[in-house]
């Protein structure tokens, strides 16, 4: 049995409400001003949503709104890959916790694993600057 992290929690605080902090990362438009990860010009194309990544167009699967935070998503980056994040916002006292489950993909490395995690983690800081910026 290998002993490489399977998965791992990204957590950061927002100094926001956690519904002001749902309301705004819930709509897939809002994507591009923050998630980086999910490529750039996110649109919607029929019944899906698609954005312009790296290798061609990714497509993006949404929950549906919900009053208890889920913010999951599946990722498309090709016809024959899905990609699941669960990903969720909670009160934090008056401020908002965000945490995005980063599930490691088959055939990465422990160091594609870090710097995915990386990633994640600047992205939902683009995030948090984005929203408490606007508060201010």
């Amino acid at each position: 049995m290998s002993t490489a992290t399977l998965s791992c929690i990204i957590s950061i605080v927002i100094q926001r409400p956690w519904q002001e902090v749902y309301r705004f990362a819930a709509q897939p438009e809002n994507l591009s001003a923050w998630a980086t990860g999910l490529g750039r010009g996110i649109r919607r194309v029929q019944d899906a949503w698609v954005a312009d990544g790296p290798e061609g167009p990714i497509r993006i699967r949404f929950c549906e709104p919900n009053d208890h935070g889920v913010l999951d998503h599946w990722v498309y980056p090709d016809d024959d890959n899905e990609i699941y994040i669960p990903m969720r916002v909670i009160a934090n006292g008056n401020a908002a916790e965000l945490m995005f489950t980063l599930f490691r993909q088959p055939g990465i490395s422990d160091e594609q694993f870090a710097e995915d995690e990386a990633w994640v983690l600047r992205d939902l800081a683009n995030l948090k600057s984005l929203l408490e910026a606007h508060a201010a």
